[in-house]
């Protein structure tokens, strides 16, 4: 985790991956400059958003298989 990452869980989904989008443009940019310091720091924080978008599709899909009796007889492998 990156320590001047802000606090994700209070961005909005729309919000999460517009900035994540922002960031993966920097890293692109920073890339064909060369700049090696920036690219190492974007990539710390798109770690953080991606844990974030995925821990609420997580949620997501435990919800779906909470509210659809037809999911409850699927056999989870993990």
């Amino acid at each position: 985790m990156h320590p001047l990452s802000p606090d994700l869980s209070k961005l909005n989904t729309e919000e999460l991956h517009q900035k994540y989008n922002d960031l993966q443009k920097r890293l692109q940019q920073s890339m064909q400059f060369g700049n090696h310091g920036m690219i190492s720091q974007l990539q710390l924080l798109l770690s953080d958003y991606q844990y974030e978008m995925n821990v609420r599709n997580r949620k997501q899909l435990e919800e779906i298989f909470k509210d659809n009796p037809s999911f409850s007889k699927i056999i989870d492998i993990k």
